[in-house]
């Protein structure tokens, strides 16, 4: 009998997955579920999918791989999709489904399959990743496939003995991981609405938040974050704590009107403390050591990055040839960010670098200046020329007319 490699979450949708993989394509089932951080009894997702008759579960914990691999390169790259989204749920898609295509291969297996609709943008990553790793795997996804509504998933699920999971009645559909936490369906489908309070778990409404402000100081290395408030800390814990901190001073919250890779426009509710605040610092810090140059054509090259990164297309070669010249930017990119927490607001208040290009002696309006203002004239009349010019032309041609 054929085995296939299940991408597997516990929920409703994998857990029916399962049988119907069993009872339609005659597959012996093995489940995977990576621990990226989201916060979820994986002992329990194990336990359900041997009761549901699976050969074979692997839990695997990806959350240091999750960072230096895949947050670390999000930040390097100030990756902001549309920019308002960290792209939290796109940055741990290829990571799964290059562990379903490992899986698949040391158990010898014909395929892999995932549980993705077909209006939502993960199936584009799952699939075009593992097409991309390898070409001898059958994909499939019997969600996009069967075509079923909610109530006949549940009733498919009680004819087949498949626990219903105790928020099968919630209305919103929920993906988290360290760098971020997704909210779609129900009230949110309806954009002229606000969002009620319950759809949010790691950030603190503010009319709760603390009236006093809290000050943190980020220390950065080659762009990527590396300790907070003068200790050093391994990359997994300084993002969860970093997550709490901001999260209960409301910071994160991200409510954006979104173009999904297929063409839909959806709203979308994203809860990314950690990501929100540790994108200003290093944007911050990024200002504070490069030049104009470097700066400018840097948001191009990290517009593109996202998009990739977005849009399924973490394999294609473009990415890397993108991060060798954002690595080469990051190598001035040490140093410290002082930011200031309050009231779902964070504000850099300070930063330091021995690469910063920020001269006091130049930039101050004080008497010890060693800047000579008189050069500016000359500058002026030349960094102006082509303008004063053209537009001159232009006010005679219209004269003469």
């Amino acid at each position: 009998m054929d085995k296939v490699i299940l991408a597997y979450s516990g929920g409703l949708d994998t857990s029916v997955c399962i049988k119907w993989l069993q009872e339609k394509y005659n597959y012996e089932v093995i489940t995977l579920t990576l621990d990226v951080g989201q916060k979820i009894d994986f002992n329990m997702i194990e336990e359900k999918a041997k009761k549901l008759g699976v050969l074979k579960h692997y839990s695997i914990n990806a959350k240091e791989e999750f960072v230096r691999n895949y947050i670390f390169p999000a930040i390097k790259a100030n990756a902001l999709y549309e920019g308002k989204y960290p792209v939290s749920t796109s940055l741990s898609r290829p990571l799964i489904a290059s562990k379903l295509v490992e899986i698949a291969n040391k158990e010898k297996a014909s395929a892999v399959a995932h549980g993705c609709t077909g209006k939502g943008n993960d199936q584009v990553r799952f699939d075009v990743t593992i097409k991309a790793l390898t070409a001898n795997l059958k994909i499939l996804a019997p969600v996009r496939e069967w075509n079923l509504s909610r109530d006949m998933e549940i009733k498919y699920a009680n004819d087949h003995g498949i626990p219903i999971p105790v928020d099968v009645t919630s209305p919103y559909s929920v993906d988290q991981n360290l760098w971020g936490r997704s909210i779609e369906c129900g009230a949110l489908e309806y954009p002229d609405q606000e969002p009620p309070e319950e759809v949010y778990e790691w950030t603190t409404p503010l009319e709760k938040t603390s009236d006093k402000s809290e000050y943190l100081t980020i220390e950065f290395a080659y762009g990527t974050p590396t300790g907070l408030n003068g200790k050093t800390m391994d990359p997994v814990y300084l993002i969860e704590t970093l997550s709490k901190i901001a999260g209960k001073h409301g910071i994160g919250r991200i409510d954006h009107m979104e173009d999904r890779l297929i063409g839909i426009k959806s709203r979308e509710i994203y809860e990314c403390p950690a990501a929100t605040v540790l994108l200003e610092a290093h944007r911050d810090l990024e200002k504070t050591v490069l030049t104009r140059h470097e700066i400018m054509f840097k948001q191009q090259i990290d517009m593109k990055w996202t998009f990739l990164a977005y849009a399924g297309l973490w394999m294609d070669p473009l990415r890397e040839d993108l991060e060798c010249f954002i690595d080469k930017t990051q190598e001035r990119v040490n140093g410290k960010v002082k930011l200031k927490l309050y009231k779902g607001g964070v504000w850099v208040v300070g930063r330091s670098s021995p690469f910063s290009l920020y001269n006091l002696n130049l930039a101050t309006y004080g008497i010890k200046t060693t800047f000579d203002q008189t050069a500016s004239k000359g500058f002026i009349e030349l960094w102006g020329l082509p303008t004063v010019l053209a537009y001159s032309l232009k006010k005679k041609n219209h004269q003469g007319k």
